[in-house]
């Protein structure tokens, strides 16, 4: 299966991406489909066995749209957004210039009772290069929907349109009494194509989170090739090239500091405001800024493998996906247009036939076609999901897709594992108790010596101490490791246990004497390990894995959106309540095995919707059970594939930030839809004409065009909104 990515053109309103939508999903080889309205781009997955790209692209044209493959995407997508804006706003001017002459004749003049000699020809020779030059693409949008046997926001507008302008033309030449409506075909397609290049202009502010990513590149880069600095242009960067960063400048790729120091801002890519230090062995990430000392770095990731490129990458892929809200607009669209047809004309049978004239009828039925456009409908979710997904971005949270933004508004329960997500993930040894006539260092040196070949984080801080001591490591023999349980080899000829209580009661070793010192450890929350060997106790060792400082006010600010928070962990019992009631965690799954974990997770789930958060690699299967799987990242190599949503900094309160901005982007897109809806249904009753006969008032056809441009524009608008909420 391979993805594409399509730049689509001539797509007016979410019935132009429904017939794309569907036409494609009838191809043989194609597996899914997202057309995206407010982006006019397209994701296709196909079967490169049975479908090629072109045949794609043919398909798309042969509905009567036009198609392109989109490499390098954000800036062939911000040169089309350009495009657009230029040309709406070419069609907008062209269009004034006869549209504002024709308003002035045809209604101030009227209205004053003034009279022109010819003025039914002048106005005719103003409505027409609108009518047929302006109003092109709309012609073109309505004529491709017929060869499909369906309709769209084109047809609406050119029904309306046309009806018009024949009529005036029918009523010039044939019958001056039924008098002529060319200022309102012209200053009709005059707004609804101003509205179009408002439309433009605020659909390239919902990409701003990707402007400003990109924006981060560098362009440059400085690297020592033949024992000389060169600069040369970033796409010239290998892997394994030494370069050189200057205070101020920004980091060209990813790679790993070889010599000097400094404390870099991170803020663009993690959204962490405080500068983060950074010595030999550190990892530097391609966008950031180096805010002090001058350092040299070896690239490790260059191009679309850099962590800013990944980021980039999963915001588009977010916005283009469609959340499951979007299916309703989608639904209510594909009919929309064929309904309104017909209570147009409907609405002109029934004035007919209840001895209107002719001239009221028709601005009775034109009024409806046109106020109802179902723009706003289209442009609801997407918009929504697009500043939604950016300001995420911006504040270090990726939200992979409108599925896991919608669904994340919904959850009940929140798993926290211990390790890495409520604390730091880098304990330390802070206990070592010798058992008999055994000395410290003889403990900690086999302990350190078992522990050396085991890859857990525990293992980690022992061995660390133990070379801090500067104690000689010994090799051991038959190494094996007891997953949840601990670890057993031989040094020499003796074979030591190394684990939890659980390896030592298994291979039945005598603990009964150092229970009081035990507990009161566990009580401390410290993870406590036991050294036996031949049934003996030879000592105890505690690690203790210090808390992150946020834990505690993400669990409150959690509790308080009404939000169950558990917490899971290998760790006994005692440990763990220790460590979750230090942070206001009242539900705990202790002595889990890791691969037991996705289980707890489905026993929450008969109960309601969960998220898990974990850090992306030994939580993989929990993560993928919940409905959301959060991953706690570490800024650079983030498991990107494992959640659903990404933290790009170690900070347990951007789960709740995340559930939060789910929440307010879902209450943006449930406002657009409503509004998008309550316009028409309210619209179109009035447009027909209903109130005539109780107030003598009937709306103007170029009434229903302003209103009808404006509610594209105010739903887009009320999405930008979102920008401005504090997460």
């Amino acid at each position: 299966m391979k993805k594409t990515n399509l730049q689509i053109t001539g797509m007016h309103c979410a019935s132009c991406s429904t017939i794309i939508d569907r036409s494609l999903k009838k191809v043989n080889g194609v597996q899914d489909v997202a057309v995206n309205f407010a982006t006019s781009k397209a994701r296709v997955t196909f079967d490169e066995n049975k479908i090629s790209e072109k045949k794609i692209i043919e398909t798309i044209k042969g509905k009567g749209y036009g198609a392109s493959l989109l490499k390098g995407s954000s800036d062939k997508h911000g040169n089309f957004l350009k495009k657009e804006i230029n040309y709406y706003k070419k069609m907008f001017l062209l269009a004034l210039v006869f549209a504002l002459p024709a308003f002035v004749i045809g209604m101030i003049f009227m209205w004053l009772k003034i009279h022109i000699p010819y003025e039914e020809y002048i106005l005719w020779a103003l409505a027409t290069p609108i009518q047929f030059f302006v109003a092109k693409r709309f012609y073109l949008g309505a004529w491709a929907a017929l060869k499909n046997k369906t309709a769209n926001m084109d047809s609406l507008i050119v029904l309306g349109t046309s009806a018009a302008y024949f009529f005036s033309v029918y009523a010039v030449l044939f019958n001056p009494s039924l008098g002529q409506y060319f200022e309102t075909s012209a200053i009709l397609i005059t707004l609804v194509v101003m509205g179009k290049w408002l439309e433009a202009i605020a659909k390239g502010k919902t990409s701003d989170a990707i402007k400003k990513l990109m924006g981060l590149s560098p362009k440059a880069a400085i690297v020592i090739r033949n024992k000389k600095e060169i600069r040369i242009p970033i796409e010239e960067v290998v892997v394994g090239d030494i370069i050189i960063v200057k205070p101020g400048e920004k980091i060209p790729v990813d790679g790993v500091l070889t010599k000097g120091h400094s404390s870099i801002d991170e803020s663009m890519i993690t959204g962490e405001s405080i500068p983060i230090e950074k010595n030999i062995g550190s990892l530097v990430i391609g966008g950031t800024i180096n805010k002090l000392g001058a350092f040299q770095f070896k690239a490790k990731k260059i191009g679309a493998d850099t962590t800013l490129s990944q980021i980039i990458k999963l915001v588009e892929e977010a916005q283009e996906t469609k959340a499951p809200i979007q299916r309703f607009a989608d639904i209510v669209s594909a009919y929309f247009v064929p309904i309104v047809i017909a209570i147009a004309l409907i609405t002109f049978i029934t004035w007919v036939t209840f001895n209107a004239s002719i001239s009221f009828a028709l601005i009775a039925a034109v009024a409806v076609l046109v106020i109802a456009c179902p723009c706003a409908l289209g442009l609801a979710t997407p918009t929504a999901i697009m500043v939604g997904t950016g300001k995420g971005a911006n504040k270090g949270i990726l939200i992979k897709g409108g599925e896991a933004l919608e669904t994340a508004h919904k959850i009940n329960y929140v798993i926290f594992d211990k390790t890495g997500t409520i604390t730091k993930g880098k304990p330390e040894l802070t206990d070592l108790i010798s058992i008999g006539k055994n000395k410290e260092k003889d403990i900690l040196k086999i302990v350190a010596g078992l522990e050396k070949q085991s890859e857990h984080p525990l293992a980690e801080a022992i061995v660390n101490h133990a070379k801090k001591e500067k104690i000689s490591i010994p090799s051991v023999k038959n190494f094996k490791a007891i997953v949840g349980h601990g670890i057993k080899a031989k040094i020499g000829s003796k074979e030591y246990f190394f684990g939890n209580q659980k390896l030592m009661k298994d291979n039945q070793v005598n603990m009964k004497t150092e229970q009081s010192k035990i507990d009161q450890l566990e009580e401390e929350g410290k993870t406590v390990m036991f050294l036996g060997s031949e049934k003996n106790l030879l000592g105890v060792i505690a690690v203790a894995d210090q808390l992150r400082p946020s834990s505690q006010q993400a669990v409150t600010r959690l509790n308080k959106m009404g939000i169950k928070v558990y917490m899971i962990t290998g760790d006994n019992k005692r440990t763990a309540n220790a460590i979750a009631k230090s942070v206001g965690i009242k539900n705990v799954f202790a002595e889990v095995l890791p691969k037991d974990k996705a289980n707890y997770v489905k026993k929450l789930q008969r109960k309601g919707k969960v998220a898990m958060v974990g850090d992306g690699i030994n939580d993989a299967p929990a993560l993928a059970q919940a409905e959301i799987g959060i991953a706690m990242g570490s800024g650079t190599d983030v498991a990107m594939e494992t959640g659903n949503i990404v933290l790009m900094r170690d900070n347990p309160v951007d789960v709740a930030k995340a559930i939060k901005l789910s929440k307010l982007t879902m209450s943006k897109i449930r406002g657009n839809l409503f509004w998008a809806l309550f316009y028409n249904v309210l619209g179109i009753p009035i447009a027909a004409g209903v109130l005539y006969p109780y107030t003598g008032w009937l709306l103007s056809p170029i009434i229903a065009g302003g209103a009808m441009a404006m509610s594209s524009v105010s739903v887009v608008t009320n999405s930008l909104l979102l920008k401005f909420k504090k997460l």
